[in-house]
């Protein structure tokens, strides 16, 4: 069970940027081939986001599996919704879902 602290420091993080990463490492020096997968997508698409390593503090990073409900990380979230892990977010890159759903969420992408 997350305690409240680590739940209330993550929706902070979810609400206080339009794109945020869940990730090992950071976006400049990711600690993880999925993690790197994601950051190299999201600079590909020139979007502007948030990098939060997990690897920094053990409570968040098994917090934001329980508060998504989802196993693993990297985790993405837009405009505070979750969208994917790894595989997801490449698979919509490569379809172009992905720029469709920044987009429709009044974020820029470059073609």
């Amino acid at each position: 069970m997350m305690d409240g602290q680590v739940k209330e420091r993550i929706e902070g993080e979810i609400t206080g940027s339009d794109v945020v990463l869940f990730m090992k490492g950071t976006p400049v020096f990711p600690q993880c081939g999925f993690s790197a997968a994601v950051v190299q997508v999201l600079n590909h698409l020139g979007v502007p986001f948030k990098g939060v390593n997990v690897l920094d503090d053990m409570s968040v990073r098994e917090g934001i599996k329980e508060f998504s409900q989802w196993p693993t990380i990297p985790q993405l979230y837009v405009k505070g919704e979750f969208v994917g892990g790894c595989d997801i977010v490449r698979e919509m890159f490569e379809t172009g879902e992905l720029g469709d759903l920044l987009n429709s969420k009044g974020i820029a992408v470059e073609a």
